[in-house]
Parts: structure tokens; C-alpha cells; sequence
């Protein structure tokens, strides 16, 4: 066991406006499974870099250890699986290698077939034999479950419920609660570290976050309250000091000294009371600093002149002689949200392109309704450049709403500035979410929408779902999503 310390930690790309991390402290002991949580663009992936040496940043971060990072990155897809793991690691024992793909439920034979050539689950779990074979190193593992189907999501999730000494990055809640012992979360303000998995960390933020809005609104009413008494008392001071010039009702002059030693007490007061209240605001003003806001998101959809919006029967779908799904057959009817499942490469993305209208080699019978308007989020992100403004006049969007949701999925104001090539993964992806809410069309059409979001955004757009019912195909291999969202479960 040995420690990752922290100190002091203040981090900022060359020509941004703002810090990534400010004065950041906290320490890591090297045999946690550690999960790393925080919405999208809050420093992540950074924090891996900063670990990895690649960035200069001031403050201190000290370690007995080395670092490897994941996925590693693989030059020359065309070779040999076997060539890519001995260019990553040329010093690996085969004995090892084997045990670990047999904890990942590997075949040996893959070795010997070009890395490209693998599916990308294959690929990846692959590449986490390779890491786990470096024995002396803590682990950074950013986000590994990205493009996996469900049965692989388990079962990686499983292998790294046997090993220890990693920080892990994933956005799939039941995928961090099994195999993690501590949580690091980025918050609005902080970095904090806590006992136990996501759910337990979750479950101890929202009692926060409560406990912080109580103690709000007690504040906001004394706020009110101090307020009201230190006019109230102004208000009397100056009428007392008004009387100094006057007489009393039986005609007598009035004692200055004592209505001057009255006002002046009365003022007194009146300020101990505004002091009170300053005091009530600023500590007012740091209390929900840390909060995540989570604003509901809406959506509108068009009516369509038909119950039933799309049938499929009996479709199997063909890349030249390669069958990739057979005798498929739903239909999409009006307020239907349908999840999409099965194995990579069971042809799901194939449904969706047919339905979209690409050119897509098929038989049995396939039917559209006329007329009818889709709004597609696709798995790429890789086409987005330029800024939002742009972006959002190209596609024919509400310049205003988009913006307005992005504001909603945790975007600053300071990211409309940039070129969306510099955005991460994550915000690339409500880029596309975003304008899929702001389009006026029937049937939202959304392949693996969640890949890189944060868990909060997550829940945003589940509660998005769940309250305005849209008609929805989708793909997600996210469980505990697709379970809350789908009425309908089309497996292939």
C-alpha cells in the first residue's frame, strides 16, 4: 500500500478563462478500487493527464507509484492481436496473458486474427488484459464501457470486482456499484472522496443537498425578517430625531439630550440589525454553491395523423453476403419508447439507418408512414466543429432553446465561446441530444445517446422521458436506463 497526495492543486489550459482545479487537496491510497464521477467538462480525463505528467500545473502531486493509462493507444490496428499486446507491453508473461483472458472470457484464438478485425467489446476487453498484466502500477481507467453491450458491461464489471488499485471512469451506475469500493467526485466547488459505491455516495449527496436547501430557506426567512426590523428601526430613529426640534403635547420643551441619547440608541440597533443580516446573506451566498442543478428539460413532438408510425416483418438485413440480423419484426406506434438489445453486431444500428431511410440491403417487408418527421442521434460525434451559434442556424434550430438546454445539461456559458471540437465526449454528445430536443418531429430516433454523459444528465433526460412519454427508438446499454425508460424491449 502506498499513497497519492494531493496538495494544493491549480490546473488551467493555456488561453482558457478558467480554472480547471483551484487550491485541490485530498489523498488516495493505492489498493482502492476508486470510481471517478462528475458532470461532463469538469476535469476528469484532465485530472488522468495531470497524473500522467503530461500538463504543468502548480501545486504538488506526490506518488510511490507508476501510472497506466486506458484504453492504451494502438497504432497499427492491422496487425496481429498478439503484435499490438507484445507493442504495449513487450515484457508480459503468457501465463498471465491467458489467465486473464480467461477471467474475460476470451478465446485464445484471437491472438492470432488482426486487432481490427475484433469486435469492439473483444478490442476492449483485450486491451484491459494488457493493462492488468502491469503489475506495480496503479491504474486509469476512463471510461471502459462505452459501445459495450450489456452481457459484456457485466462481465467486465465482474473482472474488475476482482482486482483493486485503479481509479475507474464510467457513467453506468450499476456498473460502478459493482466493482468500486470508494468514490472521487468532482463537484461544483470541491473534490471530495467518500466510502463505499456510487449508489451509497448518491444517496449521501441528495441528503446533502436537502439538508443545504433547508438550511436556504431558514436563511432567506431570518434575511427577510432583519431586513424588515432594520428599516423598521431606521424608520423610528429618524422620527425620534425629527422631535428634537418640536415640543411635547402639554406645550413644554422636549429634553434634546435624552431624545439625542434615544436616536442614537435606536440607530445603534438598527445597525447591529443590518450587520446581522450581511452575515445572513454571505453565508446565504456560499450555502448552495455545491448543489448540482438539474433543471428539467422539456420536449415537443408533432402529432402524426396515425397510430402507427413504422412496421417491420419478417426484415433481415444484409452487408453484401453477411446476414447481420433475420426475420426481424415490431412496429412503432404513437407513444411507444422501445429499447433496442442485444449483442454488438446483431444488427441494431442496421434497424435504426433502415428506418432513417439509408440505403440498406434487406428483405421481408418494411413499412414507413408517409410524411412522417424523425430526429436521429447517431454513436459519432466526430463531425462536430465551429461554435454553437453556427451550429444551431445550420441545422435550423432555435438558437435560444438549444442554448437554454445545453445551460440545462451543466454547459457554461463560457463553452457557447469555443469550437465543439474541443468539447469532450461527453459534451459533444448533448450537443446532439440538444438539438435532437429542439427539432419539430414525431419520433425521436437515438443510438447509444449516453455514451461519455454524466450520471446527473442521465437523469435529467430519463425524467425528460418519463414525464412527456415521446414516441422513442433507442439503443442504450446502459441497465438501469433502458429499464426505467422502455415500454417496449425489441431484443435481437
Amino acid at each position: 500500500m502506498s499513497l497519492i497526495n494531493v496538495k494544493n492543486l491549480t490546473f488551467s489550459y493555456d488561453g482558457s478563462y478558467d480554472n480547471i482545479f483551484e487550491n485541490v487537496s485530498f489523498q488516495i491510497d493505492t489498493d482502492w478500487k476508486l470510481g471517478f464521477t462528475g458532470r461532463n467538462g469538469r476535469g476528469k480525463t484532465t485530472f488522468f493527464n495531470l497524473l500522467l505528467g503530461k500538463y504543468n500545473y502548480s501545486g504538488n502531486i506526490s506518488a510511490n507509484v507508476n501510472f497506466e493509462y486506458f484504453p492504451f493507444y494502438v497504432a497499427h490496428k492491422e496487425n496481429l492481436t498478439i503484435d499490438v499486446i507484445s507493442d504495449i507491453f513487450p515484457d508480459y508473461l503468457n501465463w498471465k496473458l491467458i489467465r486473464e483472458f480467461s477471467l474475460l472470457e476470451l478465446s485464445q484464438d484471437i491472438l492470432y486474427r488482426p486487432f481490427d478485425s475484433l469486435s469492439y467489446g473483444e478490442q476492449t476487453k483485450v486491451l484491459l488484459a494488457t493493462l492488468f498484466l502491469k503489475e506495480n502500477s496503479f491504474l486509469l481507467i476512463d471510461e471502459p464501457t462505452n459501445h459495450l453491450d450489456m452481457n459484456a458491461r457485466k462481465l467486465v464489471s465482474d473482472y474488475l470486482n476482482t482486482k483493486s488499485g485503479f481509479i475507474l471512469v464510467s457513467h453506468d451506475r450499476i456498473f460502478l456499484d459493482n466493482c468500486i469500493d470508494h468514490i472521487l467526485s468532482i463537484n461544483k466547488t470541491n473534490i471530495e472522496i467518500e466510502k463505499g459505491n456510487f449508489s451509497c455516495w448518491w444517496e449521501n449527496k441528495k441528503r446533502q443537498d436537502n439538508f443545504q436547501l433547508a438550511e436556504n430557506e431558514k436563511l432567506r426567512k431570518d434575511i427577510n425578517r432583519l431586513s424588515k426590523s432594520a428599516k423598521r428601526m431606521g424608520n423610528w430613529s429618524q422620527e425620534v430625531e425629527k422631535s428634537k426640534q418640536g415640543t411635547t403635547n402639554s406645550g413644554s420643551k422636549l429634553d434634546k439630550g435624552y431624545v439625542g441619547h434615544k436616536s442614537a440608541k435606536m440607530m445603534k440597533r438598527s445597525k447591529s440589525i443590518q450587520r446581522r443580516q450581511q452575515s445572513a446573506i454571505e453565508e446565504k451566498s456560499k450555502l448552495l454553491k455545491n448543489i448540482e442543478s438539474s433543471d428539467s428539460l422539456k420536449i415537443s413532438q408533432l402529432t402524426y395523423h396515425k397510430s402507427r408510425f413504422v412496421e417491420l416483418e419478417n426484415v433481415s438485413i444484409f452487408y453484401g453476403d453477411k446476414m447481420v440480423c433475420e426475420n426481424m419484426g415490431f412496429t412503432i406506434e404513437q407513444g411507444d419508447r422501445i429499447a433496442l438489445i442485444g449483442k454488438n453486431g446483431s444488427g441494431k444500428s442496421s434497424i435504426i439507418k433502415l428506418i432513417c431511410d439509408e440505403n440498406i440491403n434487406y428483405t421481408g417487408t418494411f413499412r414507413k408512414g408517409s410524411n412522417l418527421k424523425i430526429s436521429y442521434v447517431s454513436q459519432d460525434t466526430s463531425h462536430l466543429q465551429g461554435n454553437l451559434t453556427d451550429y444551431a442556424l445550420n441545422n435550423g434550430i432555435d438558437q435560444s432553446l438549444f442554448k437554454s438546454i445545453l445551460r440545462k445539461l451543466d454547459f457554461s456559458r463560457v463553452q457557447f465561446e469555443k469550437d465543439m471540437s474541443s468539447f469532450s465526449g461527453g459534451q459533444k454528445k448533448k450537443v446532439l441530444i440538444a438539438k435532437s430536443l429542439c427539432e419539430k418531429v414525431h419520433l425521436h430516433i437515438w443510438d447509444e445517446p449516453l455514451n461519455f454523459i454524466d450520471i446527473i444528465s442521465r437523469m435529467q433526460i430519463e425524467e425528460l422521458l418519463l414525464e412527456y412519454s415521446p414516441t422513442l427508438l433507442f439503443v442504450e446499454h446502459d441497465m438501469d436506463f433502458y429499464k426505467t425508460i422502455a415500454t417496449k424491449i425489441v431484443e435481437l
